[in-house]
């Protein structure tokens, strides 16, 4: 059949299975919209009020139903807005897959209105990238960049189509989309063997799964893996919800802002796994110091992250499903319960640090949340103190569940990110926390989410400043607080009208229940402003290029 590409485009989109997509338009993507148009009564568009929100938008709606976002936008400005959001699903391995338009093969080159060389600004923060000459070569590239973006380790994928190929017409033929099989073809019954071997040696083994544990739906046999062999689990931030938090024998986060029970079961134990953990700085500390005197066996799906920060003792290349299926089955089974006894032991002793001050403390407004929520919340963050709040104190019970942006630590992500967990997740609850800093920086969002009619909770948490900078210049700088302190006169109740949402101002613990109770039976998105005390600070901490271990759990004001 003759098709334009424009229409090509739309026919792949609908062959991967895609329902919803974002976006804004603009001069050289007419002729997608004008396809998409004809196709709007398969393919949801949700018009974002930047390209950047709808950027972030494709990376949580990736990140909470595990199916590639797609995110469509102009050339120049268009694109190079989109930058942000690809960086950040790029460092996290989120599957997207970016639409851009460009300019006609004849202007390129010549710094034609709103050209910008896209492919090459991209290559860097993208798992792959594509630019599309003409008409023939579009249905080949599409399906490529699906396939790319979610085999493997996933990660975000640039397409950019020229506009003569957008409007020009060729044959279409329909296809059905390559299989997305595990990426095993590294897996060997050697590193099997050794894995093995020394989880039978261990008398005390500890989990660190990371991202990875989400991503490749290896929850369940996590959990298989980890009674199977009597070990505790830690998770770093990405990790969230691939353990269960009610899980008796789950420690919370380890490094930077992780639980002091964490790090005493990696310093106590005698085998550190790490599963689909890229081990960052801000889970090691200082790498050299990182879990010296335990055996490091390091299960991922990417041989580069393999000795790239940690040196293991051995290591398994492979889907990590598959690779933790394997294990459990073929592992002994580990009797002794002395291990597990003393993890629980210190589990009492060691609780999580919180700091009570004022009328409001984040420990007890991110917990008075979660009990009013169902239990299938999913839970977005902006990045900051409020972020680490809502991961030592909200209990994600669920994988896929708690979407923040972890590797890039993106201000301005939570808004975009919550319209697109509830676009890909209408039926389930979607609460958004995120401070002033972050929320100022895309809070035109808010008009997506009224126009949208989604239903979402933010709990905007008020302390007046960049808190986590700030605490570092507490901590680290004299106390020198360099503009950190806002001093922005913002009434967010009429800001949140403005945009056509509901709006509250909370000061005490009361007025925030109450607030929570009356969003339930409000339609269209709620911000609850809650005011607190601009000295709380997100603790434990380890400070940048100190050991893990070496938590600092007081700051004095």
């Amino acid at each position: 059949m003759i098709k334009t590409g424009a229409q090509i485009v739309m026919e792949c989109l609908l062959e991967q299975g895609v329902d919803t997509v974002f976006g804004y338009p603009g001069g050289t993507v007419i002729d997608l919209y004008d396809a998409l148009y004809e196709y709007s009564d398969k393919i949801h568009h949700v018009l974002t009020a930047h390209e950047q929100g709808a950027s972030h938008a494709a990376d949580g709606y990736a990140r909470s139903t595990g199916k590639p976002g797609v995110v469509i936008a102009t050339s120049g400005p268009g694109a190079t807005n989109l930058v942000t959001g690809l960086a950040t699903a790029n460092m996290d391995s989120i599957p997207m897959v970016a639409i851009t338009g460009n300019v006609n093969i004849n202007n390129l080159g010549t710094d034609a209105f709103q050209e910008v060389d896209i492919y090459g600004v991209t290559f860097p923060v993208t798992k792959y990238s594509f630019i599309v000459k003409d008409q023939k070569d579009i249905a080949d590239a599409l399906r490529k960049a699906f396939y790319i973006a979610q085999e493997g380790r996933p990660g975000p994928v640039l397409v950019d189509i020229l506009k003569n190929a957008q409007s020009g017409t060729t044959e279409f033929e329909p296809a059905v989309p390559k299989e997305i099989l595990p990426k095993n073809d590294k897996l060997t019954g050697e590193s099997i063997e050794k894995a093995i071997d020394i989880i039978n040696e261990a008398k005390r083994p500890m989990i660190f799964a990371g991202g990875g544990v989400n991503l490749s739906n290896a929850t369940d046999s996590l959990m298989k893996f980890a009674n199977k062999i009597g070990s505790p689990i830690s998770l770093s931030m990405m990790g969230l919800g691939g353990c269960p938090a009610d899980y008796e024998y789950f420690t919370g986060m380890l490094g930077m802002h992780g639980t002091r029970l964490s790090s005493t079961a990696v310093t106590n134990c005698d085998l550190l796994i790490l599963a689909g953990a890229r081990m960052s700085e801000r889970v090691t500390g200082n790498a050299k110091t990182f879990a010296t005197h335990a055996k490091i066996l390091h299960l991922d799906v990417d041989a580069a992250e393999i000795n790239k920060v940690v040196d293991s003792t051995t290591s398994v290349i492979g889907d990590l499903d598959t690779v933790l299926s394997i294990l459990a089955e073929k592992v002994e089974e580990k009797t002794d319960m002395a291990w597990r006894k003393q993890i629980l032991k210190w589990k009492k002793e060691y609780p999580v640090v919180v700091e009570e001050r004022g009328k409001i403390a984040p420990h007890n407004l991110v917990r008075t949340v979660a009990e009013k929520m169902p239990k299938d919340t999913i839970v977005v963050t902006d990045v900051g103190q409020h972020q680490i709040w809502a991961a030592q104190h909200y209990p994600i019970n669920n994988p896929r569940s708690f979407i923040s942006s972890g590797g890039l630590g993106t201000m301005g992500f939570g808004l975009g990110a919550a319209i697109g967990s509830k676009s890909g997740n209408p039926n389930r609850k979607v609460v958004l926390f995120t401070g002033d800093g972050s929320f100022q920086m895309n809070c035109n969002e808010i008009v997506t989410a009224a126009t949208q009619g989604l239903d979402i909770l933010i709990v905007l948490v008020n302390n007046g400043v960049l808190g986590m900078v700030r605490q570092w210049q507490k901590l680290m700088y004299k106390q020198h607080y360099s503009q950190t302190t806002h001093n922005r006169k913002i009434d967010y109740v009429k800001l949140a009208e403005a945009f056509g949402a509901t709006g509250f101002d909370v000061t005490t613990m009361d007025e925030l229940e109450a607030a929570i109770d009356a969003s339930m039976d409000i339609k269209g998105p709620v911000i609850i402003n809650a005011m607190i005390d601009k000295d709380f600070s997100a603790l434990p901490m380890v400070p940048p290029g100190n050991k893990y271990n070496e938590q600092i759990f007081k700051i004095e004001v």
